[in-house]
């Protein structure tokens, strides 16, 4: 048999990569819309019944993780290993999970660990497989593409949420679903009572996460590379996409959100090619329009004493503390509410989860599980900063835009906790890691091959 020629070889491979950013682009979409239950909350997790109750209702993440577990297997047949840029970034994420490791042997409570583990399993997973698998391919389309469909979705969920959906949810919840729970956490029963939309994410601050960490990459490929679509055509989706996503934004009464939204807008907008005097103009007419909309929103909340800024300074001194009581190991992945309880203020709310992610690491795996997750994702965002000089340039600024808004979010939410958004987040990160290095470094070969 005449053996097939290495040109063919390499296309029929480059197929084949394509074919599985896209399987892997519509996991992760999968992900945004069905497995969006906190990690920790994994014991609660129930599986759907009939048909009906598989498309309205989230899923066990369990069947994530198997999911996940076994595109990952199959990544491995399609990465290419090389490495492209300094080998201690891409070491950081799995000597982050084996400190993670590490502090779990000393957990305060085994069960909320392991489900811990599982997740930060997968997310260190979605980083290499975005390194090693999407990263080889130049266009990042096949892959975003599921994210971008999914991204939809939640919008128009939230639109139909905001509409009448929300207020049938909560009748139905609390006639039909609350009588027959246990128990219940208490940020989900505050969110079922709430007239905050948050469409299919665990609450609304999380749907302000999806939205910071997808929308920028949306409007960029829908703008540049639906190339089936005329150029009008184009914006007038674009233009549905950040008007809806905004509404969402607001309907979510996300105030951290709110802000770094602004914030990557007003990045975006300096970015953009004309004169200097007309982008001032432009920020300054957006910065303020931002900040007044954002003052008439919020003036009750502030009149009422901004009780959840309160609330979250009580979470974080608790964790400063409980990390300063346990500087090596922590307390164990996932166990922030187990010290929480024993030195929370008595007026105080409940909470399993820091409101910040990065606190959360020093208090649940001490100051080296803080300093190499901090290392890990300062070292990409400064390492993968806008360059210029590639065909691509303006998705991975896009990619990266909403990556830094999302990881400045972590300062005030959990969502490194919440699959949908940490499985994407760190996908991205591995992508946005190759594709970058392949502009502005040189190749280096796996040990071994």
């Amino acid at each position: 048999m005449k053996p097939s020629a290495p040109g063919k070889l390499a296309a029929g491979g480059e197929t084949f990569a394509r074919r599985y950013a896209v399987l892997f682009g519509a996991f992760l979409g999968l992900a945004l819309l069905k497995f969006t239950n906190v990690a920790i909350f994994e014991r609660l997790d129930t599986w759907p019944t009939n048909g009906w109750e598989w498309v309205i209702n989230i899923w066990p993440v369990s069947l994530g993780y198997g999911l996940l577990a076994i595109l990952a297997a199959l990544g491995v047949v399609v990465a290419r290993w090389e490495i492209r840029g300094p080998r201690w970034l891409l070491t950081l994420p799995a000597a982050w999970f084996l400190w993670q490791i590490f502090s779990g042997t000393q957990t305060v409570d085994p069960a909320l660990s392991h489900a811990t583990l599982k997740h930060f399993a997968g997310c260190v997973a979605c980083f290499y497989v975005g390194y090693f698998t999407l990263g080889r391919l130049d266009s990042p389309v096949a892959f975003l593409a599921g994210l971008i469909v999914a991204l939809g979705l939640v919008i128009a969920v939230g639109f139909e949420q905001h509409f009448g959906g929300l207020k049938a949810s909560r009748e139905y919840f609390f006639e039909n679903i609350y009588p027959t729970m246990p128990s219940i956490p208490p940020e989900y029963l505050k969110k079922m009572s709430s007239e905050r939309i948050f469409s299919t994410q665990f609450y609304p601050n999380a749907l302000a996460g999806a939205l910071l960490l997808l929308l920028p990459a949306a409007l960029t490929v829908i703008l540049n590379d639906v190339t089936q679509l005329t150029l009008a055509a184009r914006r007038f989706v674009a233009g549905v996409v950040v008007g809806g996503g905004l509404a969402c934004l607001y309907w979510s009464g996300s105030k951290g959100g709110w802000l770094l939204m602004l914030l990557l807008g007003l990045m975006t907008l300096l970015r953009l090619p004309f004169a200097r005097r007309w982008k001032l103009v432009l920020v300054g007419l957006v910065l303020a329009v931002g900040l007044v909309g954002f003052g008439v929103k919020y003036a009750a909340f502030f009149r009422r004493g901004a009780t959840s800024v309160g609330a979250r300074f009580d979470y974080w001194q608790a964790a400063a503390q409980t990390a300063v009581a346990h500087p090596v190991f922590g307390t164990g992945p996932g166990t922030f509410a187990i010290p929480y309880a024993k030195v929370k203020r008595p007026e105080s709310e409940m909470a399993r989860l820091v409101h910040n992610d990065y606190l959360q690491q020093a208090s649940d795996s001490g100051f080296l599980g803080l300093a190499t997750f901090a290392a890990f994702v300062i070292g990409v965002l400064i390492r993968t900063r806008p360059r210029a000089g590639d065909r691509w340039g303006s998705v991975r600024f896009a990619v990266w835009l909403g990556l830094l808004g999302w990881w400045l979010q972590g300062l005030l939410e959990f969502g490194l906790y919440i699959p949908a958004l940490a499985w994407c987040g760190f996908a991205l990160m591995g992508w946005l890691l190759r594709g970058n290095s392949a502009v502005t470094g040189k190749v280096l070969p796996v040990a071994g091959e």
